[in-house]
């Protein structure tokens, strides 16, 4: 294992949270069932949304090895991100409550 990425992924412009919060468990209810060995490497999400540039953002992270594959899957379901820098790397335990929720697996 290379450590941890860390992925920011995006709203629709003036998708509202409701909406996106919406498609994002549809996401990961499509990735625990088709890809369940590459959803057990997601290990954390932030809490809370956030914004920037008058977007919802969210970030989760996860072991590098998924990268490729979990940004294909973005791509197929139409889902933003912000550039992801493989170079930059995290400890697991940098997402710790209360701004990061673990996953449960």
């Amino acid at each position: 294992m290379n450590g941890y990425l860390c992925l920011t992924v995006q709203s629709r412009p003036g998708e509202g949270v409701n909406d996106f919060k919406s498609r994002l468990s549809q996401f990961w209810t499509t990735m625990l069932r088709e890809q369940p060995d590459a959803f057990e490497k997601v290990y954390a999400e932030t809490v809370e949304f956030e914004s920037a540039a008058g977007r919802l953002t969210r970030q989760y992270l996860f072991e590098s090895e998924i990268a490729d594959l979990l940004l294909a899957q973005l791509a197929l379901a139409g889902i933003d991100h912000e550039e992801l820098d493989e170079d930059d790397t995290y400890s697991k335990y940098e997402a710790t409550p209360p701004d990061w929720m673990w996953i449960e697996h």
